[in-house]
């Protein structure tokens, strides 16, 4: 893995700004590095501003204060070097699982040959060959989400963004899913931004995990993560548990300042 940072965050701060009420800062002075290929986890408490700070390297959301770059260009708009999975899917209902995965890759303007020998790449390499024809509501939520994934694959972002995509399905389904996407991950690898509330998921998942404050979001800490993820009893295991109770503890002071301050 190459060391220099791919994506660097540089006392970025955002304001939200409701239709009514004062404004909230969401983010302050979030300063952050993530090396190519790096699996990195955004871990929070609910409302800390990881989704924030995740649309924000997307080029979703305008950038005011500090700035975001991503292999030394600055990021003012989104891009195909940076493919974005939802939490809800955000498939197109009235489109099948292949014109779904097909979607970017007509808007890349590919030729059509090759547009369809990546789409049928792709849907068998997310375990949905045999449900190329079938439309969004005759699949269940695990499909969905690996239609969504083998449509943001099919580009090739070198940068993958995930907004706690697993975070609608039941825990057998979600489970599954995360074994599902290490796999893809450690055949093809590419750089990943995971935002998720679930210590056990990024324990799991991430090279390195990265805990924020309660609001405003700030960088608590880092965490390095160097657990054997191919190893089957790695849930059983005592280093797992004892990893997962180490960040827990960081995650709670957080997730109690957030109540006190909704309490006040």
């Amino acid at each position: 893995m190459n060391d220099r940072p791919q994506i660097i965050v540089d006392k970025v701060s955002h304001l939200y700004r409701p239709p009514s009420g004062r404004p909230v800062l969401a983010l302050e002075e979030i300063s952050l590095e993530v090396r190519p290929q790096e699996f990195l986890a955004l871990l929070g408490p609910s409302g800390c501003g990881k989704s924030t700070l995740l649309y924000l390297i997307g080029g979703f959301i305008p950038i005011e204060t500090g700035t975001v770059s991503v292999d030394g260009k600055p990021v003012s708009r989104p891009g195909p070097d940076r493919g974005i999975v939802f939490q809800h899917f955000a498939l197109f209902p009235w489109k099948t699982v292949r014109d779904n995965v097909l979607y970017g890759l007509e808007k890349a303007r590919l030729p059509r040959a090759e547009r369809e020998t990546k789409a049928k790449y792709f849907i068998d390499l997310v375990g949905l060959t045999g449900f190329e024809d079938s439309y969004p509501s005759q699949l269940s939520g695990g499909m969905k989400q690996r239609t969504a994934l083998a449509r943001t694959l099919a580009i090739d972002p070198d940068i993958l963004l995930m907004d706690e995509p697993f975070g609608a399905l039941d825990a057998q389904t979600r489970h599954l899913m995360q074994m599902e996407l290490l796999n893809i991950w450690q055949s093809r690898p590419k750089t990943v931004i995971f935002v998720t509330h679930d210590v056990q998921e990024a324990v799991y998942l991430a090279d390195r995990i990265a805990v924020m404050s309660a609001r405003p979001g700030r960088i608590k800490t880092i965490v390095d993560n160097r657990l054997d993820r191919k190893d089957p009893n790695l849930f059983k295991s005592q280093a797992f548990a004892e990893k997962v109770d180490d960040i827990w503890n960081l995650v709670r002071e957080e997730a109690m300042k957030m109540q006190g301050a909704r309490t006040a």
